[in-house]
């Protein structure tokens, strides 16, 4: 059964990312790492439906989102950053297959990190601290990082920031591929958690499998 959300605050993360808080429905749940399938709710948007995962606490007051607008689209993300507290969405039940399935890696691309927000959020507020989980996380300059500050100060969680054009202080540069996940001596008998744009999903899933990470160990969206 679809929601109607209006929302509550809007506020920029990055230069083309904004955290936006909704009202939550009534005994609406879903679990850290789900996303749901929003639309606008306005004429001519209703029918154009996106993904877009929960990065809130799952027992929080308002359903949170972190959406990266992308204006040269002309699509649902750049009017998403544009909106107004006030403005309505409509929202799907949850669904997807990246849970929390304990210590491990965690390899993302750009707004690939959404999931894995609430999970780590999450994570901390149950135990405390991240020990045992490691986040690779890709981008293409300093800039475009979300939530750096964030990430850095969660506690005992290994990070490893990587920029694909351009470099910075304590950054690694280049694309994260076999070659770079070998020289980070990431472990490979362990749970890996992944989720990027699909070339680059596409070409992790192949080279982590040749490095021995199996099906069940790799926790990603289903096609």
């Amino acid at each position: 059964m679809p929601h109607t959300l209006a929302l509550r605050t809007i506020r920029p993360v990055t230069h083309d990312v904004h955290e936006l808080t909704f009202d939550r429905p009534e005994g609406y749940d879903f679990v850290p790492g789900q996303a749901t399938d929003l639309a606008l709710d306005r004429d001519g948007w209703r029918d154009e439906k996106r993904p877009f995962t929960f990065t809130s606490l799952p027992g929080a007051e308002h359903l949170q989102f972190t959406i990266k607008s992308y204006p040269s689209h002309h699509g649902v993300t750049e009017q998403i950053g544009q909106m107004q507290p006030g403005d309505s969405v409509i929202i799907d039940a949850p669904w997807g297959a990246i849970a929390d399935k304990g210590p491990g890696t965690i390899i993302a691309g750009g707004a690939g990190i959404t999931p894995f927000l609430s999970i780590l959020r999450a994570r901390q507020a149950k135990h405390g601290n991240l020990e045992g989980y490691r986040l690779i996380f890709s981008n293409s300059t300093a800039r475009d990082i979300i939530l750096q500050e964030e990430l850095e100060a969660m506690p005992g969680l290994a990070l490893d920031l990587v920029l694909t054009d351009g470099g910075a202080p304590g950054m690694l540069h280049g694309e994260i591929d076999g070659a770079m996940l070998d020289a980070l001596g990431i472990d490979t008998n362990g749970i890996v958690y992944l989720c990027g744009p699909p070339p680059m999903q596409d070409a992790l899933v192949a080279a982590l499998t040749a490095r021995g990470v199996t099906e069940d160990r790799l926790v990603m969206e289903d096609d």
